[in-house]
């Protein structure tokens, strides 16, 4: 049997806790209890091969940024997870996990995933106390571009609720470490440009300070003076 260590992470209260339990368990609740570590057990078949997904399940709270990547030597796939029904948690994906991810993990496969879709199919934005209520749910286009962009093995939404594409997030996790990508994630620098040339300003002799621009991993830009 082969196995397979498996971490969740995203932003706290997107429902990463209920998504491991409701599989591992097949037993749901919706009292929410802040995790810092959490483990579970759990075997899926994939073209008829039986994988034993180790289940690892992190904080997303800020005041867990440096513990957290302690569970992440020896990841063999990562479920970076957002609530379709908070657009906060989906942006924090590209602008916190994945470069979270990638600084310690930079080959390791992703899956991303939108949970809750629960919400966002039956009750609409107007009836659910756990979504943003000045914002729209995130579609399933917008997952799948975010995937594209994050280079994700596989965009898969989910309710634990109703475990509406529960199986398929395990299974397509599974599937990204049996059956790998010919396409590795890029590797990228850090790219520092230095424009040297000072110029002066007119009628006196300090000059302007030179500029540079910075570009690290590939998704941050800054661009300020030396």
């Amino acid at each position: 049997m082969k196995d397979v260590k498996c971490v969740v992470v995203g932003d706290g209260n997107v429902g990463k806790s209920c998504l491991l339990m409701c599989y591992a368990t097949n037993s749901f609740s919706e009292n929410h209890i802040p995790t810092i570590f959490d483990n579970y057990k759990a075997t899926v078949m994939v073209n008829d091969i039986p994988v034993e997904l180790g289940l690892w399940d992190t904080a997303g709270q800020e005041g867990y940024d440096r513990i957290r990547p302690l569970s992440y030597p020896q990841t063999d796939v990562f479920l970076s997870c957002f609530s379709i029904v908070c657009r906060s948690s989906f942006d924090n994906v590209i602008h916190q996990w994945i470069p979270e991810i990638r600084h310690h993990c930079p080959r390791t496969p992703i899956i991303l995933v939108g949970t809750k879709l629960d919400i966002r199919k039956d009750n609409g934005p107007e009836n659910s106390k756990h979504i943003e209520k000045s914002s729209d749910p995130v579609s399933f286009s917008e997952g799948q571009s975010l995937a594209k962009r994050i280079e994700a093995v596989k965009y898969v939404e989910c309710s634990a609720k109703t475990q509406e594409g529960l199986q398929a997030v395990f299974e397509e996790a599974a599937k990204a470490v049996l059956f790998p990508s010919k396409h590795k994630p890029q590797h990228r620098s850090c790219i520092l440009l230095i424009h040297s040339t000072d110029f002066k300003t007119k009628g006196t002799t300090t000059p302007y300070k030179s500029w540079v621009t910075v570009v690290i991993s590939g998704y941050f830009f800054h661009k300020g003076y030396l």
